[in-house]
């Protein structure tokens, strides 16, 4: 199993000092400029410790929100392709929904993988509701939208052989001629976030990796619609590599680390809250019945996976407000000390039926730099070597010892 590492890359000082929406709504003057820039190269730092202690990177975006820095994953990605050595960049992803010029993201995104020496993984994704009110985009032909850019983005890298010009529903060029090319070819791995069974399918059918996000057992029917639609489509079991899975990640030497770790990890999922409807969902962002669900139990849509009720692998649903043992047991944040969180990972990569690669949510909220950079060490030093053990096709891992020292 290879191991990924993320952050969010918040604002948390903003916070406290607001008490309204954090996204699309939160003034500026909220902003420490010094602050902030402290903030973002210790994330920055934090990604190149990642690197050295053999994990890869992965990288989000997100606009008009003190809940991400990462505004664009490329111009991330980029520097992080000078900064690192052998770390798989991933950048998932980004928004090419409300991208004005999807070639501009191919150019982006193969300039990434020239600098990397072929080490990017290009994600493509739909981009949160809130995201429409920066760009101007319309949420009702955001996903015809997303697909033409999509299919734009492939055609410049893949080919070379002259110029060709595109006429399309929302896009037009007259002469489309990609320069750089990526080092790999015909183009970079893709990658999609998806935390449906619908979406799911889609995904298996393209033959891309697919990333379930904090879903825990509740995921399983998404995993196992994209392995049903990937055998049905090529022919074969989806190899492991092709499922990943991203999870809270708290570890730690004390009680005291590990309780302050948990406490900062459930914290960051609180700000999902500080959201208005209209923002999560604007009308014609998804299916209507979605739509009519939302305005029909508001605060129901704005629960978060820490404060509700979740499915467990043995039948049962966890209290309404879980506790740190039972988001384990789901598969939603795993931690304690190093041995306590391998158990956890294989316990849930079991019973959801495997996938090859795990991204730690390592750094969030208020959690200090140092307390991030301990928190990665000691998944990086102790935890990932025992998943880097797990056979391409098993599920779990027979005979391990892990060192906690």
């Amino acid at each position: 199993m290879d191991t990924w590492f993320f952050t969010e890359q918040s604002y948390h000082p903003a916070w406290k000092k607001y008490s309204g929406d954090l996204r699309v709504d939160i003034p500026g003057k909220y902003a420490d400029p010094m602050d902030m820039s402290r903030l973002i190269n210790e994330y920055m730092d934090q990604y190149v410790l990642a690197d050295q202690l053999g994990m890869n990177i992965m990288v989000n975006e997100h606009h008009t929100a003190a809940t991400c820095l990462s505004i664009s994953v490329t111009q991330i990605l980029a520097v992080l392709a000078r900064q690192t050595k052998n770390a798989r960049l991933l950048g998932l992803g980004s928004i090419i929904s409300n991208r004005p010029d999807p070639i501009r993201v191919a150019e982006e995104y193969a300039m990434v993988d020239s600098l990397s020496g072929g080490r990017l993984d290009m994600g493509f994704v739909k981009g949160a509701g809130w995201e429409l009110y920066a760009s101007n985009a319309n949420p009702v032909d955001l996903m015809d939208r997303y697909w033409e850019a999509h299919d734009l983005i492939l055609e410049a890298m893949t080919n070379s052989n002259e110029q060709f010009s595109w006429e399309g529903k929302h896009f037009n060029y007259r002469a489309v001629n990609l320069w750089p090319r990526p080092v790999q070819q015909p183009h970079p791995p893709v990658w999609v976030s998806s935390n449906s069974p619908g979406s799911g399918k889609w995904v298996a059918e393209k033959g891309y990796n697919l990333m379930s996000f904090l879903t825990g057992f509740a995921g399983k029917p998404t995993y196992d619609a994209y392995r049903s639609s990937y055998e049905a489509t090529w022919g074969q079991k989806p190899p492991m590599h092709k499922l990943a899975y991203l999870g809270l990640l708290a570890v730690g030497r004390t009680k005291e680390e590990i309780e302050r770790r948990t406490r900062e990890m459930r914290a960051y999922q609180q700000s999902v809250k500080r959201m208005k409807d209209a923002h999560l969902a604007p009308p014609g962002y998804g299916p209507p019945q979605d739509f009519v669900r939302l305005l029909r139990s508001p605060i129901r849509g704005r629960m978060t996976v820490t404060d509700r009720a979740l499915p467990l692998p043995s039948g049962k649903m966890t209290q309404p407000l879980p506790t740190n043992e039972e988001l384990a047991e789901a598969g939603v944040m795993f931690w304690g000390e190093p041995n306590q969180v391998v158990d956890q990972i294989l316990a849930f990569n079991e019973v959801i039926g495997g996938f090859g690669h795990l991204a730690v949510m390592a750094q969030a909220a208020e959690m200090s730099h140092e307390d991030a950079c301990d928190n990665l060490r000691l998944f990086g030093e102790h935890v990932a070597p025992q998943l880097k053990k797990l056979d391409k096709t098993a599920t779990t891992l027979s005979g391990r010892a892990v060192e906690t020292a």
